[in-house]
């Protein structure tokens, strides 16, 4: 068995559980990599002389088993910037709050590894959207794809851009907004939800086009088929807008042909049968908690 280990060194919380974990691994005689920043800060408490390291250029490759990640939904979307398509299947531990993506409960940390030895679990396989833009400049750069969503937004003002929005060649709409998102079903329990979007199945083979704060109240978000082809061009009053790959923010100039896609690759969670989607929305959206049901 062959793990690697992922967290933010801000989080002190995790390291109980993290020393829970590597027991639990050690007991199993599983190889263990940890994340060079990760290693470096958990050795200020253990002795991790006898482990690998990796970062995001070199010391993974898909012989892993399986992915560990230490925190919340946007650490785990931080991790999938080393995975990228390599194929490892990915398990959050949730040391954070809310945890759409990481929903494995720190305090069973143990049962995690005794779970996956038995093989009870699935892998449900998430896709991805990238993002291409013409500009005389790499301002986006390699890591040009995203596990929740992309979103192009307005920049150093207050005033709404608009987003030239066409689907597969044909004009769709211009949105006049702050922004607008482009989610996968991952994603579609993020930034999108909390701008109006649907709820999507992990599975769905869809994207959803949600429009943030749009001046025209007859915008609404928009579920499309994910083999679509989107091109954006925004425009505005300032010079230049965002373009937001998950956590990772690039600016580009207004006028810009965006185009985003769904990516050629997948990411691949592990969903343990005690931690199912559909019992994720129900304890993190309270759905059934009305008296009534």
């Amino acid at each position: 068995m062959k793990v690697a280990i992922y967290g933010q060194t801000y989080q002190d919380n995790t390291l109980e559980y993290v020393g829970e974990l590597i027991d639990e691994l050690e007991k199993v005689s599983a190889t263990i990599s940890i994340e060079d920043n990760f290693s470096a800060h958990l050795s200020k408490q253990f002795n991790l002389s006898n482990y690998q390291t990796f970062n995001d250029v070199a010391g993974l490759d898909s012989s892993f088993d399986v992915f560990i990640s230490f925190g919340g939904d946007g650490t785990i979307l931080r991790a999938t910037t080393y995975i990228r398509d390599l194929g490892i299947p990915i398990v959050g531990v949730n040391t954070g709050r809310l945890g759409f993506l990481s929903t494995f409960k720190k305090e069973d940390v143990r049962k995690l590894v005794q779970e996956f030895k038995q093989k009870a679990y699935t892998i449900v396989e998430r896709s991805l959207v990238q993002v291409n833009a013409k500009t005389k400049t790499d301002e986006i750069g390699k890591l040009n794809f995203a596990l929740n969503e992309i979103t192009v937004s307005r920049k150093d003002t207050t005033s709404m851009i608009t987003v030239e929005t066409y689907l597969n060649g044909e004009y769709l709409t211009s949105y006049w907004a702050d922004g607008l998102i482009i989610s996968t079903p991952t994603g579609s329990t993020g930034y999108s939800l909390s701008c109006g979007g649907p709820v999507i199945v992990p599975t769905a083979k869809s994207l959803v086009l949600t429009p943030i704060a749009p001046h025209n109240l007859n915008a609404r978000p928009l579920v499309i088929s994910d083999d679509t082809v989107i091109r954006l061009k925004v425009s505005g009053r300032e010079n230049q807008h965002l373009v937001s790959m998950d956590s990772r923010i690039a600016t580009l100039e207004n006028g810009t042909e965006i185009e985003i896609r769904k990516a050629d690759f997948t990411i691949k969670m592990i969903e343990y049968a005690s931690e199912s989607f559909l019992k994720t929305l129900r304890n993190k959206l309270l759905w059934g908690e009305d008296k009534r049901n």
